[in-house]
């Protein structure tokens, strides 16, 4: 039995790894690697491994840096199944055929500056990766995936339907039970149940993008929203926040709900959700009580909208998006990308940073080398669409509501697992790798580098 890393392995994103096991190969997700247009050559560059030689992909969730990749995975010879769980396989559909489109036009933007042209997969491509989906896995429930070896799926409590993946496999006679975490979220989520790990794992392969440090409580980051909204509000100005179409786009949408309600911010706000995405990953979310904390469950059964505001605008098209760039104050502006390496987000920045009255609310994790990272470093001025644009506007991030756990909720995690031989420590910048791998105990650890391969 082997594994191999070929992606977050000296990184947070391009999550990819191989088992190989009993004449089978097991691949556990095949994300994109983010950060800037640079990592092109990154994501187009060979898997490290024969695509064609796979058997089966587990995908832990729908996050692009998990799944990303499937449809390049297809065009170079995979035509294995794809199992995850109920709510992974909607929200992926939707997440690859984006992405398909968003390769379309990068295409044609490098080839009118005399660039390669082709993209890294077109929509024909994301449609055949989404013909490959085939079991269901529910939470709990093992699937066999090959004599002698089992696949079950345990809530991660990251996003909707994530899952940390257990993989039970017979080598030499002794059975093996490797656990990979995919990505873990918080124990405090209003949406979503915390992670539940199994114990009793013999290798644990587990993500540490805040293995350095620990976040703001939930309560305090929500109220520290409120108050960065209010104050942006009293000076007549808007407010822009990036996020991610996935998890954390419904999760402001219900904060804001509940700041109303309890009248901590003003119900007449205007709230423009400038995602086609994140408007659809809103849909997906009432199509899938099932993955949810039994109260909002019971909320959606009962025909209750626990995302619906007074003046909220789900804004598709985009003239409509352009449009918005006339408002100049009392706006509550809620775009993507996250992390600000492309989509709507970044017209909107463009029409705001130089204004002081304006307030940007970063609530998500900011890779390096991405704009987002470049303003919550403290640039003085940034680059978009060939302008340099000041920065004037009051700047907020809120760590509060990432979908990671922090420090401590990570080794609760590992320690829920049982005891473990080994311990690979992936998906994290060489520094929270490092500081993470100082409080495990118990356990030998490692730190793969890309496209590294072990014995197990």
């Amino acid at each position: 039995m082997r594994i191999s890393f070929h992606g977050a392995a000296g990184g947070v994103t391009g999550s990819c790894h191989l088992v190989s096991v009993g004449g089978r190969n097991i691949l556990i997700d095949c994300g994109m690697f983010q950060g800037g247009h640079e990592l092109y050559e990154d994501n187009a560059a060979p898997f490290g491994f024969d695509p064609a030689s796979v058997d089966i992909l587990l995908l832990t969730h729908a996050h692009l840096d998990h799944c990303g990749r499937i449809p390049l995975l297809l065009k170079r010879g995979f035509c294995g199944e794809i199992v995850s769980t109920a709510a992974t396989r909607d929200l992926a559909r939707l997440v690859l055929m984006d992405s398909a489109h968003l390769h379309e036009e990068e295409a044609r933007r490098r080839k009118r500056h005399g660039h390669k042209a082709a993209p890294l997969y077109d929509t024909v491509d994301a449609l055949d990766a989404i013909e490959l989906f085939g079991r269901k896995a529910e939470y709990g429930k093992p699937l066999e995936i090959g004599a002698g070896m089992t696949a079950t799926f345990f809530d991660a409590g990251h996003i909707l339907g994530s899952a940390s993946i257990l993989l039970a496999a017979v080598d030499g006679g002794r059975r093996r039970r490797i656990l990979f975490s995919g990505d873990i979220g918080p124990d405090e989520r209003p949406l979503l149940d915390p992670p539940a790990p199994p114990g009793g794992v013999d290798v644990v392969v587990m993500e540490t993008t805040y293995g350095d440090r620990d976040h703001r409580s939930l309560d305090a980051s929500i109220e520290e929203l409120y108050q960065a909204i209010n104050d942006a509000d009293s000076r007549g100005g808007n407010v822009i926040i990036p996020t991610f179409a996935l998890e954390r786009a419904q999760e402001l949408l219900f904060f804001l709900r509940e700041g109303m309600q309890a009248k901590k911010i003003r119900s007449s706000l205007k709230v423009f959700l400038d995602s086609p995405m994140a408007i659809s990953a809103t849909k997906l979310f009432e199509r899938h009580p099932e993955a949810m904390k039994s109260e909002i469950s019971k909320m959606l059964r009962s025909g209750q909208d626990p995302f619906k505001l007074p003046d909220l605008h789900f804004v598709r098209e985009a003239s409509e998006s352009m449009a918005l760039n006339r408002l100049r104050s009392g706006a509550v502006l809620i775009a993507g990308s996250g992390m600000c390496t492309g989509g709507r987000v970044r017209h909107h920045l463009r029409h705001n940073l130089a204004h002081s009255d304006c307030s940007i609310i970063f609530v998500g994790f900011a890779a390096e080398g991405t704009l987002a990272r470049i303003i919550v470093d403290g640039a003085k001025s940034v680059k978009l669409f060939g302008h340099d644009v000041p920065v004037r506007a009051h700047i907020h991030t809120i760590n509060g509501f990432s979908a990671h756990a922090g420090r401590k909720e990570l080794l609760n995690w590992h320690r829920h697992t049982g005891t473990p031989e080994v311990t690979f420590l992936i998906h994290g910048e060489t520094g929270a790798r490092q500081s993470f791998a100082k409080v495990l105990s118990g356990t030998r650890v490692e730190m793969p580098k890309q496209h590294q391969s072990f014995a197990l």
